[in-house]
C-alpha cells in the first residue's frame, strides 16, 4: 500500500471532541493499517487576536455570533495545500505557492450545516470514492455566507434538526463514509448487503440460542435452503420498508414519462 485510500481533513474549533471517536474501533484500525488518515485541525490556530477569536457580531444585528470568514478562508487554505497556520493566519490573499485556493480549485470540502443536502448513502458513497474530504464544523449562530460559497464545494445535513455544532454530524459522515474504504470492513459484504443500498431496510437478523422465553428463531433460516433463505429475507425487507420507511421505496418507484 502506497498510501492511505482516503484522507479526512477536519476543521473545528473542539479538535478534542475527535479524540475517543477516532482513536476506537475500526476507525483506530484503519488509519493503523494506513488504508485512512484522520487529521484534526484547530480553528483557532489561525485566529489573529490574543483570544484567539474566530467569531463577530452579525451585520445588521441580531443575536448570537458568527464565525468568521477571514479564518476559515485562511484556515482552508493551509489545509488544502498542507501549510502550517503560519503561513497563512492574517492574510488578505492566497500565499504564492498556494495550489488551491478559495473560490478557485479545492478538495472536496464539506460544510456541516441543517440547510445542506440531506445525507444519505448514496452520498457516502460518493464521498467515497475521493482521495480526500474537507470537513467544515460550525458554531455559533452560524458561519459567514462567503464561506458557503468560496470554501465548500459541498454542504451536507444529517438530518432536520439543529445541534450545538458540526462535530456530531461530521463524526456521522465520517463513520458512513470510512466504512465503504476497500479493506476497511473485514467482509466486503456487510457493506453491500444492508439498510438503504437497495433502497430497502435490511431483512431481521437472528442468531443463537436457537429458542428464547419461547421465541425461536424462523425455521427456514435453519432449513440450509438457501433459496429459500434468500426469498425470505427479501420479503422481510420488502415488508418492513413498507411498514418503516415506504418513502424508501417511493424514491426507487420508476418515474412515468413526462
Amino acid at each position: 500500500m502506497t498510501g492511505p485510500a482516503l484522507v479526512i481533513d477536519v476543521l473545528t474549533i473542539f479538535p478534542s471532541w475527535f479524540d475517543g471517536p477516532l482513536s476506537t474501533s475500526l476507525l483506530a484500525r484503519a488509519t493503523a493499517e494506513g488504508r485512512l488518515a484522520l487529521r484534526v485541525h484547530d480553528l483557532r490556530e489561525w485566529a489573529t487576536d490574543r483570544h484567539r477569536s474566530v467569531d463577530a457580531p452579525p451585520y445588521g444585528g441580531g443575536p448570537g455570533m458568527v464565525m468568521r470568514a477571514d479564518v476559515w478562508f485562511n484556515a482552508a487554505e493551509a489545509v488544502w495545500n498542507d501549510l502550517p497556520p503560519t503561513v497563512t493566519a492574517g492574510r488578505d490573499r492566497p500565499p504564492p505557492e498556494a495550489r488551491y485556493v478559495a473560490g478557485g480549485s479545492r478538495p472536496r470540502t464539506i460544510l456541516l450545516t441543517p440547510r445542506g443536502d440531506r445525507f444519505d448513502q448514496a452520498m457516502a458513497e460518493q464521498f467515497a470514492r475521493e482521495p480526500r474530504l474537507v470537513l467544515l464544523c460550525g458554531r455559533y449562530e452560524g458561519i459567514d455566507e462567503r464561506v458557503h460559497h468560496e470554501v465548500a464545494t459541498d454542504e451536507v445535513s444529517v438530518g432536520d434538526y439543529v445541534l450545538l455544532g458540526g462535530e456530531v454530524a461530521a463524526a456521522a459522515v465520517i463513520e458512513a463514509v470510512t466504512r465503504l474504504v476497500p479493506g476497511v470492513v473485514g467482509n466486503a459484504g456487510s457493506t453491500t448487503d444492508e439498510s438503504f443500498t437497495s433502497g430497502l431496510l435490511e431483512y431481521p437478523q437472528y442468531t443463537r440460542p436457537a429458542r428464547l422465553r419461547g421465541l425461536e428463531v424462523p425455521e427456514v433460516l435453519a432449513s440450509g435452503d438457501h433459496g429459500a433463505v434468500r426469498r425470505w429475507r427479501e420479503e422481510q425487507a420488502r415488508t418492513l420498508t413498507d411498514r418503516r420507511r415506504p418513502d424508501l421505496r417511493a424514491e426507487q418507484a420508476p418515474r412515468g414519462p413526462g
